[in-house]
């Protein structure tokens, strides 16, 4: 629809033209007013649009994906406008502008928005003013959307990494009071039925066969699987109730059946099955303390992770050392690390620096997230840090697609990414590169071809306190 003069002078009410002089009015005069009914798409998130839109009437609802969860990033009212920052950017709309109520809008294409800014320096002036607003609010907002992300993301992963290690523990735990029942029961019966010197040597065997139970070698299943038939028939002849059950517990110990025999043979007969069953009982009392041993060892190994990982409890800026950094974000990641074989070629003798460790984990984190990523949660990435040109160089390396050439230019551009819609925020990049840059005084750089993509951060040995990020 053509500007007819009632509408000329509705657009020139709105506050970005309210200024205008009517020699500058040629301007606007390449635009158009279109309405649109209720549900109409203006713009697709992700999708390139090439036009600038000024709201005259209705509503217009903006929102940005992210994950499966739509934001509302803003309304657009009568009097605002929307779409300056993809054409200032030449990049794809950062959200969806979709009307929510009948509207009538005043539209300029990409060539006459230029035409514009370039003509009307009031109107210019105004929308670089509110563009660099809006970005800085976008920018912030996706930030610590990206950060609850990370932080949902990563706690996702750490409950599972300490399930497992926590039911592994309660599991032995609620096994432990029914062995030691067994221990008892069977040691008082023993007492019964051999004498103090016997009963002495029985004791001593099985300190024995507790040293051979730390150091028995891994078996395969099916050796694993005849030398318990071996031994179970063993015992079978030997009255040893539920024989099968209990061959198991030898075969780990690395016990087999001469060395058994020669353990009864110094025993009444009647004694053989308390005997052996005690022995199993005290291998397995063993087996399931060092369960418990190991597994609370891992949920401490993971609490100590997120501490370092946190820098909780201590200051933000500290002397620290970028490797205990690395070893506790790889230690959150674990979940995603799953299927990555992960090669570590670490110069621990590099110096410690004055840095903001929680937010250099950050950093680790965008960047090894990225990795896993590229190889598909599946292949190899090496982590490696040296010293270069008295400056501390952290290099990670994925063996992926690599980034195509025509990608690499906007690398660090707000809002570019290469990941599916919704899944990323376009601003990873952005933020590593500003706690990099801007808070340590280093940089990040990138090399990338098929099969390979090399980030490379620099940080300085020493320098002056950080800048505040904003």
């Amino acid at each position: 629809m053509s500007i007819d003069a009632a509408t000329l002078t509705q657009v020139r009410s709105t506050p970005l033209f309210s200024g205008l002089t009517d020699d500058q009015l040629g301007c606007i005069l390449p635009g158009e007013v279109i309405e649109a009914p209720a549900g109409t798409v203006l713009a697709v998130q992700d999708e390139r649009n090439g036009f600038f839109h000024v709201t005259l009437e209705g509503r217009v609802r903006v929102t940005r994906a992210y994950s499966r969860q739509e934001v509302l990033m803003g309304m657009s009212q009568p009097g605002n406008y929307m779409g300056e920052i993809p054409l200032l950017l030449d990049a794809p709309w950062h959200a969806t502008a979709r009307v929510s109520k009948p509207s009538k809008l005043f539209r300029l294409s990409e060539e006459n928005f230029w035409q514009m800014l370039g003509t009307c320096r009031t109107v210019a002036r105004e929308i670089f003013r509110t563009a660099a607003s809006r970005m800085r609010n976008v920018e912030g907002y996706s930030q610590q959307r990206e950060k609850l992300a990370s932080l949902g993301t990563m706690a996702a992963g750490l409950a599972h990494e300490l399930n497992n290690p926590a039911a592994a523990a309660r599991r032995a735990a609620a096994h432990l009071q029914q062995t030691t029942e067994k221990v008892q029961s069977l040691l008082c019966q023993l007492t019964r039925t051999i004498d103090h010197d016997r009963l002495k040597e029985l004791v001593g065997k099985s300190h024995e066969a507790v040293e051979q139970l730390a150091k028995a070698p891994v078996l395969d299943h099916l050796e694993r699987s005849d030398r318990a038939e071996t031994i179970s028939t063993w015992l079978d002849s030997h009255g040893v109730a539920s024989a099968w059950d209990i061959a198991p517990t030898f075969v780990n110990a690395g016990l087999d059946a001469a060395w058994l025999e020669e353990l009864v043979s110094k025993l009444p007969t009647a004694s053989h099955a308390d005997a052996l069953g005690w022995l199993e009982a005290r291998l397995n009392l063993k087996s399931l303390l060092t369960q418990v041993e190991q597994s609370t060892g891992r949920i401490a190994e993971l609490v100590k992770a997120v501490k370092s990982y946190s820098y909780m409890d201590q200051s933000p800026m500290q002397e620290i050392d970028i490797h205990e950094g690395l070893e506790s974000t790889l230690t959150m990641l674990g979940h995603k690390l799953r299927n990555v074989t992960v090669v570590r070629s670490f110069d621990r003798s590099l110096p410690r620096i004055m840095a903001y460790g929680s937010e250099l984990n950050q950093d680790w984190t965008n960047l090894l997230d990225n990795a896993v990523h590229a190889v598909n949660g599946t292949g190899k990435i090496c982590i490696g840090t040296c010293l270069d040109d008295n400056q501390l160089l952290v290099e990670i390396v994925d063996f992926g697609t690599g980034i195509p050439p025509e990608v690499q230019s906007h690398m660090f551009e707000p809002f570019y990414t290469t990941k599916p819609v919704g899944t990323g925020t376009g601003l990873g990049l952005i933020i590593s590169n500003r706690i990099v840059a801007d808070r340590h005084g280093g940089e990040i750089e990138f090399e990338s071809h098929p099969g390979e993509t090399r980030f490379k951060v620099r940080l300085p040995i020493s320098r002056d306190e950080p800048a505040t990020l904003v």
